[in-house]
């Protein structure tokens, strides 16, 4: 009984990455549409941020997987977490930005925000999910 117990949780976690690199994946898709189809290589700049996301968490942060949701007060975990908000600030400001110069119809923009929206949703459910199961 407690090897079928196992096999149950195995699919379960399965099923939650599966969705969560779905959901990653059509954010992406949104990312390439919003340049593919106004003809305008302009909103790749976002993806420069994508990755810079991470990296204070990374390098500052520690393995820890809850760094973003605790409440330490520790001086480079609070760096890491200002770094962190800045770069996603700058996720959203990039497109804002280059609308308002006229360089992105605001249709562009709208699925740039929907691409940011679904990537932090999903990796705020893929923290969510590896606190939950110590893997």
């Amino acid at each position: 009984m407690a090897n079928c117990r196992a096999c149950s949780d195995i699919r379960i976690i399965s099923c939650r990455l599966a969705g969560l690199s779905f959901v990653f994946s059509f954010g992406i898709l949104l990312q390439v549409l919003a340049c593919a189809v106004y003809s305008n290589w302009w909103p790749m700049l976002t993806v420069l941020m994508y990755v810079m996301v991470p990296m204070p968490c990374l390098f500052f942060g520690g393995s820890s997987a809850g760094l973003i949701s605790s409440r330490d007060a520790r001086d480079w975990a609070d760096a890491a977490k200002f770094l962190t908000g800045f770069s996603a600030v700058g996720s959203l400001a990039i497109p804002a930005i280059l609308h308002h110069a006229q360089l992105m119809k605001a249709e562009a923009m709208y699925l740039q925000f929907s691409s940011f929206f679904l990537l932090i949703c999903t990796v705020l459910l893929f923290n969510k999910v590896s606190l939950e199961n110590e893997w």
